[in-house]
């Protein structure tokens, strides 16, 4: 391969056990030869790539490494038939920014079978705006419709509400014509959720039940949860019958401690949502109707763009729960 240097966001263990980021001159011949060399002119920041970028080892296990579980761009060198030299694409997910090199560089080189065509209804900079988050909304509504959930049922309580997964989540079942209830712990953005779509916006406390009961009044037909822990526990004894509770994230907690009462008494479906390693088919579909019908208009306030030098101040606001909407980065690299 010829040689291209190219700048990378790259986070390093010390001797001591600290980690330390840092911008660095790399070369693409360091890059493991994985079959699409990509020049990346556009990624995203997310939860996780914070959590790598502070040396999280249960997100990335080796170091020195480059976070960045999104890239869009340009196909620079493919030795597979699915691409060329010229194709504008977008990766997500796999092992991208985990222990591969991410999008936080301006190349990465990944297998042709990670890798989604960019539909023609998106720019490189918007398929960023929704990466993995938006990915992963439209894979949680993408099960929500599969098991029957219909607006007319009644509304849908999305969780996390001013964060990436759920902005985009309150944005798209808005435009699919389904009531929103948007919780949320920063009622100074109530005005910025219902510029969403958001009907109704509830403390994020009122999703926290303590009282040890069961079962609960029904408040949702049906909800999308990023946070887990004892919210989705109340959730599920607080959905309407036959609903469905689409779960795809764990910022407040892993563990979930319930009943079996919600499923063997309401019929409520706890549904899983694993964007990371979505069948290849299923990532066009949906990537398709987020270039179209599923495409929603943001406001402004909720897309930050930030470049390399940037970079280190937003994983600090988002570890620190005060980013609203998504992050995107912009390599200068033209």
């Amino acid at each position: 391969m010829s040689q291209t240097q190219y700048k990378a966001f790259r986070v390093t263990e010390t001797p001591n056990g600290l980690f330390s980021r840092q911008i660095e001159q790399l070369n693409t011949s360091e890059l493991p030869e994985r079959g699409v060399l990509i020049r990346v002119r556009y990624s995203s920041l997310n939860y996780k790539d914070a959590l790598s970028s502070h040396g999280n080892k249960g997100v990335t296990r080796r170091y020195p490494h480059t976070p960045g579980i999104d890239a869009a761009g340009i196909v620079i060198k493919s030795n597979s038939g699915l691409f060329r030299e010229g194709d504008e694409v977008i990766v997500t997910g796999y092992d991208l920014g985990m222990n591969t090199s991410g999008g936080f560089g301006e190349y990465i080189n990944v297998p042709a079978e990670w890798i989604v065509p960019k539909p023609a209804g998106l720019s490189l900079k918007e398929s960023m705006i929704f990466g993995t988050a938006g990915f992963t909304a439209a894979l949680s509504i993408h099960h929500l419709l599969r098991s029957g959930q219909e607006p007319q049922a009644g509304p849908i309580l999305v969780t996390g509400a001013t964060g990436g997964v759920g902005s985009l989540a309150v944005a798209m079942l808005t435009l699919l014509g389904f009531d929103v209830i948007a919780a949320t712990g920063k009622p100074e953005q109530e005005n910025l959720l219902r510029k969403l779509g958001a009907k109704t916006v509830i403390d994020r406390k009122e999703t926290d039940d303590l009282s040890g009961k069961a079962l609960l009044r029904p408040r949702w037909s049906g909800a999308i949860d990023t946070v887990g822990g004892n919210i989705l526990a109340t959730l599920l004894k607080s959905c309407a019958e036959h609903g469905n509770i689409a779960c795809c994230g764990n910022v407040s907690s892993p563990e979930l401690h319930t009943t079996v009462f919600p499923f063997i008494l309401n019929g409520v479906n706890l549904l899983g949502v694993n964007s990371a390693t979505t069948p290849m088919a299923n990532r066009k579909i949906l990537w398709e109707k987020l270039s179209n019908v599923w495409k929603p208009t943001l406001p402004a306030e909720l897309i930050h763009e930030t470049n390399l030098m940037d970079l280190d101040l937003y994983i600090t606001k988002i570890l620190q729960g005060k980013i609203a909407g998504r992050v995107v980065l912009k390599h200068d690299n033209e």
